[in-house]
C-alpha cells in the first residue's frame, strides 16, 4: 500500500511539474508570437495611402516625418529631401469643404476623382486617403507602404501609438523611464533597508525585534495602489512645494514610492541572512579584538553577502513590474526624462493603461505585447545576476 502510494504521489508531481513548464513556454511562446507581429504591419494606417504628385521625387518617409507633415511640424518638402515646395496636407474629410454632395455623389462614388483632381493641381500635396479610392486613379502617386523597421521601435525616441496617419512606437522613453524610476527607488532604498536589517540582526533587543519584524512583513503585503493613493496624497504635493515644480508627478516620487514598497523585501530578505550567519564566527571575530561594528561589516556582512544581494535584487524586481503605484504618481508622461524630477512613464505602467483600448491583433495591441518581451528580458537579467552572485559565493566558501 506504502508502495502505491508513493508512486501515485511521484505520478501527480510529475504531471503537475511538466504541465506547469508546459504552460509557462506556452505563455511565453504566445508573448514572443504576439510581439513579432508588429513587424509585419505597416507603416501607414492600414487600408490608406499617401498619394503625391508624380512631378515630387520624394520616394520614401519614415513614420516620424509623416507625423511631422500633418502636424505641420515640416512645412517644407526640402526638409525631408524632396524639392523646395510647400507642403500641403490633405485628408479625406477636407473633400467636404472643397466640393458639394452632388459633385461627391451620394455614395461618395466620385470621391476618388476628385482626390485625384486635387492631387494633380497640387505638386507640394501630401494626401491621405483610402487605398480604394486611388488605387487606378490617372495622375496620382502612392508612396510605397514598408512595414515597421526594427530600429524605429528599439531605438525610437516617441511613443504616439494612436498617431494618424502612421503610429510610432519608439519604446526608448519607457525604457529609459522603467529603469530611472527603478534605479532611483534601489538607490534609496539601499542604505535603509540594509541599516534596518542590521539593526534587527544584530542590535536590536529581542522585543524591539519581534515588534518590528511583523510590522515590516505586513508593509509587504499592502496593495500596491494603497502606496499609490499615498504617494500622490502626500509625497506628490510635498515635491511639488519643495522644488518648486509645475507639477509633483514626476519619476522621484515614483522613485520614493517603490522604495518604499521595496523596503520590507530588502529588510526581511537580508536580515535573514544576517542571522544565518554562525554564532562561532561571531564569537571569534570578538575574541581577537574586533569591535562590534568591525564584527558585523568586516563579518557578517560579507558572509550574508549573498543573502543581501538577493534582497536588493527582489527589490529591484518589484520595482521594475509595479503598475498601479507608479501609474499614479509619475506623471504618466512617455517622453524621454531629462531630469528625475520629470513626468515620466514606465513599461508596466504603460501595459496597464493601454491593453484594454488597443484593438486585439492590431499594432497597437502587438507593441503593447513587445513591452511585454522587453520586461521579460529585463526580469530575466536581474534573476541571472541573482544566480550569478549566489553560484560566485558558493564558490568561493
Amino acid at each position: 500500500m506504502k508502495k502505491w502510494i508513493d508512486r501515485i504521489a511521484r505520478w501527480v508531481f510529475t504531471v503537475s511539474g511538466f504541465t506547469t513548464s508546459v504552460v509557462i513556454l506556452l505563455i511565453i511562446g504566445f508573448l514572443f508570437t504576439e510581439a513579432a507581429g508588429l513587424f509585419r504591419n505597416p507603416i501607414v494606417e492600414e487600408g490608406y495611402v499617401l498619394a503625391l504628385n508624380p512631378k515630387n521625387p520624394v520616394k520614401e518617409l519614415s513614420a516620424e516625418q509623416i507625423k511631422q507633415l500633418f502636424d505641420e511640424d515640416i512645412t517644407n518638402w526640402k526638409e525631408v529631401g524632396g524639392p523646395d515646395l510647400p507642403v500641403r496636407v490633405f485628408r479625406l474629410e477636407d473633400l467636404d469643404q472643397l466640393y458639394t454632395e452632388e459633385q461627391l455623389g451620394a455614395e461618395y462614388e466620385f470621391a476618388g476623382a476628385k482626390i485625384a483632381e486635387q492631387v494633380q493641381q497640387s505638386p507640394g500635396i501630401v494626401a491621405f486617403v483610402p487605398d480604394v479610392l486611388v488605387q487606378e486613379a490617372p495622375g496620382v502617386r502612392c508612396l510605397p507602404d514598408r512595414t515597421i523597421p526594427l530600429k524605429d521601435v528599439l531605438l525610437g525616441a516617441e511613443w504616439y501609438p494612436t498617431a494618424t496617419p502612421s503610429p510610432i512606437f519608439g519604446i526608448l522613453p519607457l525604457v529609459s523611464g522603467t529603469i530611472w524610476v527603478s534605479f532611483f527607488a534601489i538607490l534609496i532604498a539601499l542604505p535603509f533597508g540594509l541599516a534596518v536589517s542590521i539593526y534587527l540582526a544584530e542590535i536590536a533587543p529581542e522585543k524591539v525585534h519581534k515588534l518590528f519584524k511583523p510590522v515590516i512583513e505586513l508593509l509587504g503585503g499592502i496593495p500596491s495602489v494603497v502606496y499609490g493613493f499615498f504617494g500622490l496624497a502626500v509625497i506628490v504635493p510635498l515635491l511639488q512645494q519643495t522644488f518648486g515644480l509645475p507639477v509633483g508627478e514626476s519619476g522621484l516620487a515614483g522613485s520614493i514610492v517603490l522604495a518604499i514598497m521595496a523596503l520590507p523585501t530588502i529588510i526581511t530578505v537580508a536580515e535573514d541572512a544576517m542571522r544565518n550567519c554562525p554564532r562561532t564566527m561571531r564569537e571569534a571575530s570578538l575574541a581577537l579584538g574586533a569591535t562590534r561594528w568591525q564584527t558585523i561589516y568586516k563579518v557578517v556582512i560579507p558572509f550574508s553577502i549573498t543573502g543581501i544581494t538577493s534582497g536588493v535584487v527582489l527589490g529591484i524586481g518589484r520595482a521594475i513590474g509595479e503598475t498601479m503605484a507608479v501609474l499614479m504618481v509619475t506623471g504618466n508622461a512617455a517622453i524621454l526624462p531629462s531630469s528625475i524630477l520629470e513626468p515620466l512613464r514606465t513599461i508596466p505602467a504603460t501595459i496597464a493603461a493601454e491593453l484594454g483600448e488597443a484593438p486585439a491583433g492590431g499594432a497597437h495591441y502587438q507593441a503593447l505585447f513587445l513591452l511585454g518581451v522587453i520586461l521579460f528580458f529585463i526580469t530575466l537579467f536581474i534573476n541571472s545576476c541573482v544566480e550569478f552572485v549566489s553560484a560566485r559565493n558558493k564558490f568561493k566558501r
